[in-house]
Parts: C-alpha cells; structure tokens; sequence
C-alpha cells in the first residue's frame, strides 16, 4: 500500500471516528441497536432488510444502499463477496461475515441516518435510514 493510500484510509477513518463521536454525543436521534448474538450464520437469517455485501467498491459496496427501514425492524447484512467483512454500525460491529454468511439481525430502535462502513475495509461505506 502506498503512502497516498495510507494517508487517505487514515482521512477516512478519521471520518468515520467523527461521526461516531458525533453520533455518541447526542448528534442524531439514533440510538445504538439492542445487541443480537453477533455470530453469523450461512443458513438464511430472517430479517426484515437484509442488505447485500457487493465487495470493495466505496459506496456501491452494500445493496441497497441507502437502505430504508423502521424503527423496531430488524436489519442483517448478506456477505456476495469472496473475502471476509465486518459491518460496523456506531456502538455495534458483526461478527466476521464469510463469504455465503449472514449477519445476526440487529433492531434499530430510533430514527436517523445512521452511516456504517466495514471494519476490514473502512473504505466500503454505506446509510440505514431509519424512519417511524
């Protein structure tokens, strides 16, 4: 990895620090999600958004993206790629996701934009909304 890559992937995680802090303090009237048993599952988990790891690419890394969901539903996260991943949500990281797994769902119990990324690949990015 070049210097250039390494300064940009410290830009981003510097990003990503400052909107957890935000969120922690009180920036978004989201609140962390109840903490599910954080092992995933390769057999098909049942929630109500499931969204779809893509692979390395930014902001089209996760479909949909944003994804839409209300408060009290369920969201798991579906790994397509061929490498392992870890969505991390502020106050909540996955389990590793293998390739063919899915995350335990996590309940989203306020409404907000939420931003997550993987822990793996901070470059992968991705917003729940969550609504009434």
């Amino acid at each position: 990895m070049s210097i250039k890559e390494v300064k940009r992937n410290l830009s981003i995680l510097a990003v990503v620090a400052g909107i957890a802090s935000a969120v922690a303090c009180g920036g978004s009237s989201y609140s962390s999600p109840t903490a599910p048993n954080p092992s995933p599952s390769g057999t098909p988990v049942s929630a109500d958004v499931t969204i779809t790891i893509n692979g390395m690419l930014g902001a089209q890394s996760f479909t949909p993206n944003p994804a839409t969901v209300k408060v009290g539903q369920t969201v798991a996260w579906r790994n397509a790629d061929s490498i392992p991943h870890n969505p991390t949500v502020p106050g909540f990281s996955a389990a590793t996701i293998n390739p063919g797994q899915t995350s335990q769902p996590i309940t989203l119990s306020a409404t907000g934009n939420i931003d997550y990324h993987c822990a793996i690949h901070p470059t992968m990015v991705g917003t729940l909304t969550v609504t009434q």
